[in-house]
Protein backbone atom coordinates (compact mmCIF):
# COMPACT_ATOMS: atom_id res chain seq x y z
CA UNK A 1 0.00 0.00 0.00
CA UNK A 2 1.10 3.60 -0.64
CA UNK A 3 1.94 5.35 1.72
CA UNK A 4 -1.03 7.54 3.05
CA UNK A 5 -0.55 10.86 2.96
CA UNK A 6 -3.76 12.44 3.80
CA UNK A 7 -5.49 11.46 7.17
CA UNK A 8 -8.74 11.91 9.05
CA UNK A 9 -8.58 11.40 12.99
CA UNK A 10 -11.91 10.18 13.52
CA UNK A 11 -12.76 11.85 16.44
CA UNK A 12 -14.82 14.68 18.38
CA UNK A 13 -12.95 14.52 21.57
CA UNK A 14 -10.27 17.81 20.83
CA UNK A 15 -7.88 16.32 24.13
CA UNK A 16 -7.67 12.60 21.83
CA UNK A 17 -7.04 14.72 18.45
CA UNK A 18 -4.32 16.20 19.93
CA UNK A 19 -2.36 13.69 21.80
CA UNK A 20 -3.25 11.47 18.20
CA UNK A 21 -1.81 14.44 15.63
CA UNK A 22 1.32 15.30 17.94
CA UNK A 23 1.77 11.54 17.33
CA UNK A 24 1.58 11.08 13.66
CA UNK A 25 4.77 11.99 10.97
CA UNK A 26 4.73 15.39 9.99
CA UNK A 27 4.45 14.80 6.03
CA UNK A 28 0.62 13.19 6.23
CA UNK A 29 -1.79 16.19 5.82
CA UNK A 30 -3.77 16.06 8.92
CA UNK A 31 -8.09 16.48 8.87
CA UNK A 32 -10.23 16.68 11.62
CA UNK A 33 -13.57 15.60 11.77
CA UNK A 34 -14.87 19.52 12.66
CA UNK A 35 -13.31 20.15 9.22
CA UNK A 36 -16.14 18.54 7.87
CA UNK A 37 -18.78 18.88 10.56
CA UNK A 38 -19.54 15.52 11.08
CA UNK A 39 -21.24 14.16 14.50
CA UNK A 40 -19.69 10.97 15.60
CA UNK A 41 -21.20 7.80 14.86
CA UNK A 42 -23.80 5.55 17.38
CA UNK A 43 -20.69 3.42 19.18
CA UNK A 44 -22.32 -0.25 19.96
CA UNK A 45 -19.69 -2.28 19.24
CA UNK A 46 -18.96 -4.63 22.38
CA UNK A 47 -14.95 -4.10 22.28
CA UNK A 48 -12.78 -1.28 22.37
CA UNK A 49 -11.97 -2.43 18.79
CA UNK A 50 -15.28 -3.12 17.71
CA UNK A 51 -15.73 0.99 18.48
CA UNK A 52 -12.33 1.78 17.02
CA UNK A 53 -13.40 -0.14 13.34
CA UNK A 54 -17.27 1.33 13.73
CA UNK A 55 -15.55 4.75 13.73
CA UNK A 56 -12.65 4.90 11.55
CA UNK A 57 -15.23 2.85 8.93
CA UNK A 58 -17.93 5.68 9.40
CA UNK A 59 -15.67 8.71 9.06
CA UNK A 60 -13.89 7.17 6.10
CA UNK A 61 -17.34 7.04 4.19
CA UNK A 62 -18.58 10.35 5.21
CA UNK A 63 -14.88 12.46 4.37
CA UNK A 64 -13.41 9.42 1.26
CA UNK A 65 -10.65 9.96 3.59
CA UNK A 66 -8.44 7.43 4.66
CA UNK A 67 -8.88 7.57 8.61
CA UNK A 68 -7.45 7.11 11.95
CA UNK A 69 -9.65 6.49 15.03
CA UNK A 70 -8.97 5.09 18.27
CA UNK A 71 -11.56 4.30 21.02
CA UNK A 72 -10.32 3.91 24.49
CA UNK A 73 -11.05 3.83 27.98
CA UNK A 74 -10.77 3.24 31.49
CA UNK A 75 -11.15 -0.38 33.15
CA UNK A 76 -11.05 -0.64 37.31
CA UNK A 77 -11.17 -4.48 38.52
CA UNK A 78 -12.95 -3.75 41.25
CA UNK A 79 -15.45 -2.12 39.60
CA UNK A 80 -15.94 -5.20 37.56
CA UNK A 81 -13.91 -3.89 34.67
CA UNK A 82 -16.29 -0.41 34.30
CA UNK A 83 -16.54 2.61 33.10
CA UNK A 84 -14.39 0.44 30.17
CA UNK A 85 -15.85 1.01 26.42
CA UNK A 86 -18.53 3.21 28.18
CA UNK A 87 -15.69 5.63 29.70
CA UNK A 88 -16.88 8.61 27.98
CA UNK A 89 -21.17 7.96 28.51
CA UNK A 90 -20.16 7.82 32.25
CA UNK A 91 -19.71 11.71 31.45
CA UNK A 92 -23.53 12.10 30.26
CA UNK A 93 -24.48 13.76 27.28
CA UNK A 94 -21.78 16.01 26.94
CA UNK A 95 -19.10 13.81 27.88
CA UNK A 96 -18.16 16.12 31.34
CA UNK A 97 -15.09 13.95 32.92
CA UNK A 98 -15.85 15.83 35.64
CA UNK A 99 -19.06 14.42 36.48
CA UNK A 100 -17.57 10.80 35.02
CA UNK A 101 -14.86 11.09 37.51
CA UNK A 102 -17.50 11.43 40.27
CA UNK A 103 -19.14 8.88 39.28
CA UNK A 104 -16.18 6.30 39.74
CA UNK A 105 -15.99 8.00 43.27
CA UNK A 106 -19.57 7.24 44.26
CA UNK A 107 -18.88 3.64 42.52
CA UNK A 108 -15.75 2.83 44.57
CA UNK A 109 -17.60 4.29 47.66
CA UNK A 110 -20.13 2.17 47.08
CA UNK A 111 -17.77 -0.86 46.60
CA UNK A 112 -15.68 -0.28 49.05
CA UNK A 113 -15.99 2.81 51.68
CA UNK A 114 -11.66 2.06 52.59
CA UNK A 115 -10.87 1.89 48.99
CA UNK A 116 -8.93 5.11 49.17
CA UNK A 117 -6.38 3.19 51.38
CA UNK A 118 -5.66 0.05 49.20
CA UNK A 119 -4.55 0.20 45.76
CA UNK A 120 -6.92 0.18 43.11
CA UNK A 121 -5.79 -1.43 40.05
CA UNK A 122 -6.85 -0.08 37.25
CA UNK A 123 -5.74 0.73 33.39
CA UNK A 124 -6.02 2.37 30.10
CA UNK A 125 -6.52 1.07 26.90
CA UNK A 126 -6.70 1.70 23.68
CA UNK A 127 -7.36 0.87 20.39
CA UNK A 128 -6.39 2.17 17.25
CA UNK A 129 -8.04 1.25 13.92
CA UNK A 130 -7.13 2.89 10.06
CA UNK A 131 -10.06 2.40 7.71
CA UNK A 132 -10.73 3.30 3.82
CA UNK A 133 -14.06 3.48 3.36
CA UNK A 134 -15.37 -0.05 4.05
CA UNK A 135 -11.92 -1.53 4.59
CA UNK A 136 -10.24 -2.18 7.56
CA UNK A 137 -6.38 -1.30 7.42
CA UNK A 138 -5.32 -1.94 10.63
CA UNK A 139 -6.50 -2.44 13.87
CA UNK A 140 -4.25 -2.93 17.23
CA UNK A 141 -4.59 -2.28 20.95
CA UNK A 142 -2.59 -1.56 23.62
CA UNK A 143 -2.35 -0.51 27.39
CA UNK A 144 -0.93 0.89 30.43
CA UNK A 145 -1.31 -0.42 33.98
CA UNK A 146 -1.60 1.80 36.95
CA UNK A 147 -3.66 2.58 40.53
CA UNK A 148 -6.62 4.87 40.58
CA UNK A 149 -5.57 8.40 42.96
CA UNK A 150 -7.81 8.96 45.91
CA UNK A 151 -8.64 12.55 44.65
CA UNK A 152 -8.22 14.32 41.00
CA UNK A 153 -4.83 15.79 40.73
CA UNK A 154 -3.62 17.57 38.18
CA UNK A 155 -4.56 20.09 35.04
CA UNK A 156 -2.72 18.65 32.05
CA UNK A 157 -4.30 15.89 29.73
CA UNK A 158 -8.22 15.03 29.52
CA UNK A 159 -10.35 12.30 30.59
CA UNK A 160 -10.05 10.68 33.53
CA UNK A 161 -6.16 11.52 33.49
CA UNK A 162 -6.18 13.61 36.85
CA UNK A 163 -7.34 10.05 38.60
CA UNK A 164 -4.92 7.51 37.09
CA UNK A 165 -1.49 6.93 38.51
CA UNK A 166 1.17 4.93 35.64
CA UNK A 167 2.37 2.05 37.39
CA UNK A 168 5.98 2.99 38.68
CA UNK A 169 4.69 6.92 39.10
CA UNK A 170 4.13 8.44 41.93
CA UNK A 171 2.01 11.45 40.02
CA UNK A 172 -1.37 11.11 38.03
CA UNK A 173 -1.25 11.56 34.01
CA UNK A 174 -3.10 14.87 35.13
CA UNK A 175 0.02 16.40 36.56
CA UNK A 176 2.77 14.41 34.61
CA UNK A 177 3.92 16.82 31.26
CA UNK A 178 2.19 16.47 27.90
CA UNK A 179 5.55 15.18 26.55
CA UNK A 180 6.32 12.88 28.97
CA UNK A 181 2.69 11.30 28.93
CA UNK A 182 2.60 11.06 24.89
CA UNK A 183 5.86 8.77 25.24
CA UNK A 184 4.51 6.01 27.95
CA UNK A 185 0.61 6.13 27.56
CA UNK A 186 -1.78 3.87 26.01
CA UNK A 187 -2.38 5.77 22.98
CA UNK A 188 1.37 6.15 21.88
CA UNK A 189 1.72 2.24 22.87
CA UNK A 190 -0.97 1.50 20.07
CA UNK A 191 0.62 4.44 17.81
CA UNK A 192 3.88 2.07 17.98
CA UNK A 193 2.06 -0.61 16.59
CA UNK A 194 -0.01 0.94 14.12
CA UNK A 195 2.82 3.43 12.61
CA UNK A 196 4.04 0.66 9.97
CA UNK A 197 0.65 1.31 8.33
CA UNK A 198 0.97 4.74 7.54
Amino acid sequence: MKKISNLLIGTNNKGKFREIRALLPKYIKIYSTSDFNIKSPIENGKTFEDNSIIKSKYFSRMTGLPCLADDSGLEIDILNKAPGIYSARWGGKNSDFKKAINKVYRELNKKDKNWKNRKIKARFICALSISYFEKKIACVSAKIEGIISAEPKGENGFGYDPIFIPKGKKLTFGEISPILKYKIDHRYKAFKKIKKFL
